[in-house]
């Protein structure tokens, strides 16, 4: 309230210094000697349009200032805070002074938004709308909170009606580019990035976005070696590649081959999966395994997995959720083992994330009976430094159980604890490193020292 008061304030003191001055000269034309001729009333009317052109030019310089509207910089400094409940109460304030002001629910509708409140900012949005449709920064807001929710068709007709309104603003082209890239419709997206570049030859969302679109990557070839050093064996020694492609954004396809080599003897296997992207966040993965076992690998293998993601808030400790289940079935010489295994991956502020999993084994072998066998497992991965397009991650994990299927061959009753630990360097968008290490306690004092490098290439 006391905000509201500002600019009447200023009026009133120029209008009362106004009143002083014509008083002033009224009292001064008579002692003087001035009579009311020509000459008096021309000065008159001269001293008058100076007050009136003072008065107009103190409003003009009042407005520029922002003390006409001072409620906007209350809200701009908090939202830099990121404090964005007293940003929210500042506006609900003003709107309750009032209620029709418009410039008051766009402000709300964008402070929703850059809260994470994505749903009432949509519909604090679409109410705007209602009453004022010709608005195109109401429609780009609406389409951004669109994208955000990933309602990506939503958000391309949302800035379609934005561009009717207003065709010749860059932004809104970029802002389309964006969408239309999302939908996977790369090619309308080059066109909408190159319009919005020759509306503004200086936009650098037009430049990077243009870039993004000049070869993605759509496939990524990994080479990996794995060493197993136990404390009553010999060392285990696997090595493998794989090629991951992305042929649409809705399928892609893993084929990979290893080698292993078991107490000297040598095996081999081919793999390959499909995998389905579904509406809603969801994807669906079918495979399946078969290759020279030697006795010392599973002969075939059979494999599918579920995949299932929510983006819960961007503001919130919980960013996001995805859960997944799968069941793999392994058949060795003399053994059948079928795994089911279930995961719940937490997104955290920062890159953080926290993934708990379970599995159970219902194990099988030539004259015993069929059992099942649990373990668990917890990981963290977190962010360590980033220089330029190299980033530095790392993670933590521990591992419990009465079977340990970590590895595809392990069969056998032993109960274990496993602690490990990487590192993942991404020395650009097309490379990256990783390299995990883990040491396992087995039941009759037996140990596993694991050992793994991978580096993988995006072209």
């Amino acid at each position: 309230m006391e905000h509201a008061l500002r600019l009447p304030s200023v009026l009133e003191r120029i209008l009362q210094h106004m009143a002083h001055r014509v008083v002033c000269l009224s009292k001064f034309a008579p002692q003087a000697g001035i009579r009311s001729n020509g000459s008096a009333q021309a000065r008159s009317k001269r001293l008058l349009c100076g007050c009136l052109l003072s008065l107009l030019a103190l409003i003009i310089s009042s407005l520029a200032c922002g003390q006409g509207l001072p409620w906007q910089a209350d809200v701009r400094r908090h939202c830099e805070k990121s404090d964005w409940v007293d940003a929210l109460h500042i506006l609900d304030q003003q709107q309750g002074l009032a209620p029709g002001d418009l410039e008051v629910r766009g402000w709300r509708a964008r402070v929703l938004a850059w809260s994470g409140r994505l749903p009432e900012a949509e519909h604090e949005y679409l109410a705007i709308l209602e009453i004022s449709p010709k608005d195109p920064d109401h429609w780009a807001g609406l389409a951004g909170v669109y994208a955000r929710e990933g309602k990506n068709q939503k958000a391309l007709e949302a800035l379609d009606a934005a561009l009717r309104l207003d065709p010749k603003r860059g932004d809104l082209h970029a802002a389309r580019a964006r969408a239309l890239r999302a939908l996977g419709k790369n090619r309308e997206a080059r066109v909408e990035f190159r319009a919005a570049l020759s509306l503004d030859p200086v936009s650098t969302d037009a430049r990077v976005g243009l870039l993004s679109l000049r070869g993605e990557p759509k496939q990524e070839l990994r080479f990996g070696n794995e060493e197993d050093f136990f404390n009553f064996t010999d060392a285990n020694q696997d090595g493998w590649v794989s090629l991951a492609s992305q042929w649409t954004p809705r399928w892609s396809t893993r084929i990979a081959g290893s080698f292993y080599r078991r107490g000297g003897v040598d095996a081999g296997k081919f793999l390959g999966s499909v995998t389905a992207r579904l509406p809603n966040r969801l994807a669906l993965t079918a495979g399946g395994a078969a290759g020279h076992d030697n006795a010392v690998i599973p002969k075939s293998e059979a494999f599918f997995d579920l995949d299932r993601g929510w983006k819960i808030s961007e503001s919130n400790l919980v960013r996001g959720l995805e859960v997944d289940y799968g069941q793999h079935w392994y058949w060795y010489q003399g053994a059948h083992i079928l795994a089911l295994n279930g995961s719940a991956t937490i997104y955290l502020p920062a890159d953080w994330t926290l993934s708990l999993g379970a599995l159970g084994a219902r194990s099988g072998f030539s004259g015993t009976g069929v059992e099942w066998r649990p373990s668990g497992t917890a990981r963290l991965a977190f962010p360590l430094a980033s220089w330029r397009e190299t980033r530095l991650s790392g993670n933590t994990f521990f591992a419990a159980g009465t079977e340990n299927f970590a590895g595809v061959d392990q069969i056998g009753a032993f109960a274990s604890q496993t602690y490990g630990g990487g590192l993942r360097l991404q020395l650009s968008p097309r490379q990256d490193i990783t390299c995990t290490s883990s040491y396992q306690r087995r039941t009759r004092n037996r140990t596993d020292t694991y050992l793994g490098f991978t580096y993988g290439i995006h072209f």
